[in-house]
Order: C-alpha cells, then structure tokens, then sequence
C-alpha cells in the first residue's frame, strides 16, 4: 500500500538490477523514503520482452514488487523490451517522476558493473546533473543454495500423459505450456525443479524423473492458457 508522504519536493529512485543485492538497494532506498518522507520508486531495466524472462529473473521481479508493495513505494518500473542504454532510461525515469536521489550498486551483476567505472557515472551525470547518487557497496558474487544444487536452467515443456504432468525438451503439438527446468547436480535423472510464469506469477514445482509432482495448480494454469504455437 502507498504510504501518504509529507514533503514532495524529494524523492527517492532505486536502480536494481537481478542479484541477491537489489534486496539490499530496496531497503536503503526505504530508509532514505522514510527518512526524508519522501516518495519512492524502484526501476529495473531489461533489453529483453517480460514474456522471455526465465525463471530466475522473473523471480527477482516477483520480489521486488512485493518488497515495493511493503514499502509503500508510489510505483515499480519495469522497463523490458528496453534498447536505449541504461542511463537513457534512469534519466527518463528521473525526469519523469522529478527524482532528487538515486541509489545504485557499486559492483552488481554484469549489467550494472559499469557503475564502478568513470564512464557509467559520468553518462548518468551528464544525463541528470541535478540528482545526487548514493552508491551502495555491495558483494561481486553471493551464490544461492540453488546455484549449487541445481545446473543452469534449461527450456522445457508441459506434456500430459494419462493423468500425469510430464517435461519434454523438445516442443510439439502436444505441449501445454513452457517453463525452465533447473535440474539437480550429479544425478542422471530428470530430477529438480520446473518454473514457469502464469499471468505474470512465478510457479515452482519438484520434478522427479521428468514428472511434475504437484500437477494440481499446473493444471488449472493449462486449462486458462495454453501454450502459443
């Protein structure tokens, strides 16, 4: 929910981009908002369409938006499809929600890594001359328990088979719906874990020898949409 704020003459933009960290920029951000009660607003940037996002990154959209809905942020902005270069799309942003302050990460994923560099600070400030920048330190590398239990995911499909909800890598006439399959390290079954976005929600289920085992809520999905051939 919105929070009312008392001054409008600040206001607080944060640039998050897909990492463990853009948690972290989130909260510094807040605490910039409610101490200056001010609005705020978080921005992610993406060269590729919403509907191509994998697994992953569409979960780190997923929890940004709840973490903008917990901190009372006026709007997430989600710029996919993007192809203007980053500091075209922050100063847009910037200029378009009379932004006075900007929080960004000193050394986040490969996208924003420029920032620790002369040249990407030196596009934004002469992009938006008028905004102070609050550069967060925040860690190169922190690997998730998923990373090292799980291989990079892969596209997969929904076939059903009897009664049972079954991954298949290679998309047929009778595939029902697209998602990722992250399957777990040192086993030579298809076993781990299929994601996959419905009415732009991230959805996980176990997967044990190529099965879907929770093919409850995958069924409702498949009756509503199916996949687009």
């Amino acid at each position: 929910m919105k929070k009312t704020r008392g001054r409008m003459d600040e206001s607080i933009l944060v640039c998050v981009f897909y990492g463990p960290n853009g948690e972290r920029l989130i909260n510094r951000g807040s605490k910039l908002a409610s101490m200056l009660d001010c609005p705020l607003y978080i921005l992610t940037v993406d060269p590729l369409p919403f509907d191509e996002f994998d697994a992953e990154k569409s979960s780190y959209v997923e929890r940004w938006k709840e973490l903008a809905e917990e901190h009372g942020a006026e709007e997430f902005l989600l710029r996919d499809n993007e192809k203007r270069p980053a500091p075209k799309v922050i100063a847009e942003a910037a200029h378009q929600f009379n932004i006075t302050q900007i929080v960004i990460g000193q050394t986040a994923r490969s996208r924003w890594e420029e920032i620790t560099k002369g040249s990407f600070m030196n596009l934004l400030l002469r992009e938006i001359p008028f905004v102070d920048f609050h550069v967060v330190s925040v860690a190169r590398s922190i690997k998730a328990a998923e990373e090292e239990e799980y291989e990079k995911g892969v596209r997969c499909y929904v076939v059903k088979e009897d009664e049972q909800f079954k991954i298949s890598f290679t998309q047929s006439k009778d595939c029902q719906y697209e998602g990722i399959f992250f399957k777990e390290i040192g086993t030579d079954f298809n076993n781990g874990i299929f994601k996959f976005m419905h009415s732009n929600k991230l959805y996980q289920s176990e997967v044990e020898d190529g099965t879907i085992q929770s093919p409850e809520w995958l069924s409702t999905c498949v009756k509503q949409e199916a996949i687009k051939k």
